[in-house]
């Protein structure tokens, strides 16, 4: 599982946004929030990942949380990103789709 191309996660005074760049800002509109977990999340995903399990351990090492917290809270952002087409499925310049809420995780 791997965060589409043509994003960038950006830390803004004390808060991380991700933009899009290139031909995403046409498909993306805006920006998109995310938490300080959540840009921990999206910065491994940026990287691919084979397993949720990848991200729930990264979670329990960084902020000591039960695993079964971890993994809904995972589930939850890797559901909210999806519906957004932020995942790749294969093709590279898949259609984005965003909404107007825009603030993850």
């Amino acid at each position: 599982m791997k965060i589409k191309s043509g994003f960038l996660l950006r830390e803004i005074a004390g808060a991380w946004v991700v933009v899009p760049v290139g031909q995403r800002v046409v498909d993306f509109n805006g920006l998109m929030s995310l938490s300080e977990s959540g840009a921990l999340l999206w910065s491994k995903l940026e990287q691919g990942i084979e397993s949720k399990e990848e991200l729930v351990k990264l979670l329990r090492e960084k902020y000591s949380v039960e695993a079964e917290l971890a993994a809904e809270d995972i589930t939850d952002f890797i559901h909210q990103i999806n519906e957004r087409g932020l995942i790749e499925d294969g093709n590279e310049l898949g259609t984005v789709k965003c909404n107007t809420d825009n603030e993850l995780f």
